[in-house]
């Protein structure tokens, strides 16, 4: 998407919850937004699309206490666009359905403001299909009538057509009507519909802690009083509802209702984040690292001249190989310069990355770790032999040590740097200690430690991290996690993310409880 010279206002369906459900126009607005105004039905996590230093406004509104003024919100929208920046209204489900997204376009479009509306999935739609119902069937209904649940009510009196919906053969969805839904069901029942006809009330459609309670239309607001349903919530009114029990793929999937958190890196946190969607937990993505260049390339540069007198390069980690290649470009050579090398990479995913540059690893460990790698070298003689170690500026230093003392000559560079962004977790302490986290993630000593740092000190961790479950991608990751006194309880056979993201299926199913090993 091209950059318009000058502001414009994006009203962007963000969809239902699932971030997954995001639109890919959706995704290249906010990437490109100087300012995100958000609301209380679209997911947060959305707004890591948006740039770093872009404003994110929130302008929630969910019907109860105090909330900006619709008036307020177009005259932000206005003001912002006209100093010309590019201005994202981030909507729950669709702009316009039911989401006011009509009347500022209306306020943009009269003050002359440039503008687009980028639909989205609406939650009338896919909040059912989550729960397991359909909202049209062949044999069941042929239509479907989407309906607010909550009128504005400067409006004198009603314009719902209560007859015609309680007449209505095919599928009722209500919007916004868990406060009304005594209201909701009385109308119906009072103008014809069968006291039998079976309902359903979705509570966070298509995210983690979606609920679903299905009764009739004589009983359901019993039941959601008993089950304590609170908005927002899609109600489904029809015999479509009856294919639940069928149809309920989401709620089956083996990490359904668990929000786990994620300390990777954000640029490599989709890789996990994909996996742990896949089996049904919804990943919150908390980077505790962030990699930067070295303080100087200085070391690097020097060891890439002297290339031709090493015999063994060896990457400690698929964040070396980048800077490493990048800077064999910067001195005029390419992967031919490698060709005289035995490369070794420390587990399948580095190795999989060295073949992005035409380079196979001659050595993989069958342990993903240092351990692994002198494992794997202990039958080499390696005596008088030099190596080449581009790795993190701060590292274990037990590969280097074992490998001087097998006679090699071992030079360590650093091309990279992790450190601790930015980052304020007050709100993610809250979540965790008010049990909404149910496992937080470590792939690295550097995520365990500053995660730490950011929390305010092991004390601090400690407590905080009492109740809630952590898993390690490794041995050496789980031993400085529990150094600081968290309490490991996922570690897989297999340092890789895949290994992890199954272990934690495995965990949470019940089918393999992972022991923390003893000799850890």
């Amino acid at each position: 998407m091209n950059r318009m010279p000058s502001g414009k206002v994006y009203l962007v369906g963000a969809g239902p919850g699932d971030p997954g459900l995001l639109t890919l126009k959706g995704r290249e607005c906010l990437e490109q937004a100087d300012v995100v105004l958000y609301d209380y039905l679209a997911n947060p996590s959305l707004l890591r699309y948006a740039p770093a230093g872009a404003e994110r406004i929130y302008v929630g509104r969910r019907g109860r206490g105090r909330y900006q003024k619709q008036e307020e919100i177009n005259q932000v929208l206005i003001e912002r666009a006209r100093a010309g920046q590019i201005v994202v209204r981030l909507k729950g489900g669709d702009p316009f359905v039911f989401g006011r997204g009509g009347e500022e376009a209306e306020a943009v479009a009269a003050a002359g403001v440039d503008f687009e509306v980028v639909p989205g999935v609406t939650a009338a739609v896919a909040v059912p299909a989550y729960a397991g119902i359909p909202v049209t069937h062949r044999t069941l209904a042929s239509t479907v009538t989407i309906v607010t649940g909550h009128e504005d009510p400067s409006k004198p009196d009603t314009v719902l057509e209560w007859p015609k919906l309680a007449g209505s053969s095919g599928t009722l969805v209500f919007m916004m009507g868990m406060k009304t839904l005594p209201m909701i069901v009385a109308r119906l029942i009072g103008e014809g519909r069968a006291p039998d006809t079976p309902v359903a009330a979705i509570r966070w459609g298509s995210r983690a802690d979606q609920r679903t309670i299905i009764g009739t239309l004589q009983d359901i607001v019993t039941k959601a009083e008993q089950a304590k349903f609170e908005p927002p919530t899609v109600i489904v009114v029809g015999e479509v509802v009856g294919l639940r029990e069928q149809l309920n793929w989401f709620e089956r999937r083996p990490l359904f209702g668990k929000r786990i958190v994620v300390t990777r890196p954000e640029d490599q946190a989709g890789e996990f984040s994909q996996l742990l969607s896949a089996y049904g937990a919804e990943p919150v993505v908390v980077p505790t690292i962030r990699i930067v260049p070295p303080a100087t390339w200085q070391a690097i540069d020097q060891a890439i001249a002297r290339l031709a007198g090493y015999r063994w390069l060896i990457l400690t980690s698929v964040n070396g190989i980048a800077p490493f290649m990048d800077r064999l470009r910067a001195a005029g050579k390419d992967a031919r310069a490698l060709s005289h090398l035995r490369i070794c990479a420390i587990g399948p995913r580095t190795a999989q990355e060295l073949g992005t540059h035409g380079l196979v690893a001659d050595v993989v460990p069958a342990q993903y770790q240092a351990e692994g790698l002198i494992d794997a070298l202990s039958d080499r003689d390696l005596r008088g032999t030099r190596v080449l170690v581009p790795r993190a500026e701060t590292a274990r230093e037990i590969l280097p040590q074992r490998l001087r003392e097998m006679g090699a000559e071992v030079d360590v560079v650093p091309v990279y740097r992790t450190v601790a962004p930015v980052a304020a977790l007050d709100e993610l302490k809250q979540e965790i200690e008010g049990r909404r986290i149910a496992l937080v993630t470590f792939t690295s000593s550097s995520t365990v430690r500053n995660f730490v740092d950011l929390l305010g000190g092991a004390e601090t961790a400690k407590r905080v991290m009492a109740s809630v479950a952590v898993g390690c991608i490794g041995p050496i990751t789980a031993q400085t996690a529990e150094g600081y006194g968290l309490r490991v309880t996922i570690v897989p056979g297999e340092n890789t993310v895949p290994a992890l993201a199954q272990a934690i299926v495995r965990h949470f199913s019940g089918a393999d409880r992972i022991a923390v090993s003893a000799s850890r």
